[in-house]
């Protein structure tokens, strides 16, 4: 499990391309500090796992399963990359709980500054915004971050100065590609309560169980 509190930028060194695979290297110090064998790494919030590694990099296999659904595909040598290990037992849970398990890609489609803080609006599938709500949290790119608006095609999030300085998604150019995780317990309810209830939750249904 991960936290959405980006530890450092790393630098891709290199992308071995396999048919529709690849494996990772990416280069950081920060992240290697206590790295084994098998740990998991968030890149661009996609959980990797580390099967080599040495005092500058790391490396990660890529399945095709996770290049169809991320936009680690579209990374290159030199591409720049939001890093962080996965939450230590005895740490502080500064972001939300995100799990590096990405569910589609959205697009940037503006960026504006207002005052010390730069707004961003991403344009997203109906399979995304349908467990975006506003003032809820949302990952983008493995950054925890707080929905300022949504509206049927995209939603907004504003950005802080050390936010911006501290990932790469102030870097980023209108119309690249970002990696969006919706919060967990969202998917979840939805799960459990389509299991109980086909139609959904109704006013029957929370009377029923005692909620009304």
């Amino acid at each position: 499990m991960f936290t959405g509190i980006i530890e450092e930028i790393g630098t891709v060194q290199r992308v071995q391309m396999g048919a529709k695979s690849c494996v990772l290297t990416v280069s950081a110090k920060t992240v290697l500090e206590d790295v084994h064998i098998g740990d998991s790494i968030a890149v661009n919030g996609t959980c990797l796992t580390v099967c080599r590694f040495d005092g500058s990099s790391f490396s990660a296999d890529v399945m095709p399963e996770t290049m169809r659904r991320t936009n680690l595909g579209t990374l290159k040598n030199g591409s720049k990359v939001n890093l962080e290990r996965a939450m230590a037992a005895n740490g502080r849970f500064g972001g939300h709980i995100v799990s590096g398990h990405i569910d589609g890609t959205g697009t940037i489609r503006s960026m504006k500054q207002e005052d010390n803080a730069v707004w961003i609006c991403i344009a997203a599938q109906d399979s995304v915004l349908r467990y975006v709500v506003e003032k809820g949290s949302i990952a983008i790119d493995g950054i925890s971050l707080t929905v300022a608006s949504v509206s049927t095609s995209d939603f907004s999030v504003s950005i802080i100065p050390h936010t911006g300085a501290e990932t790469t998604l102030l870097k980023k150019n209108i119309g690249e590609v970002v990696n969006l995780e919706c919060d967990i317990v969202a998917k979840y309810v939805e799960k459990l309560c389509g299991n109980r209830k086909s139609d959904g939750i109704t006013e029957d249904f929370l009377a029923k169980h005692g909620f009304m």
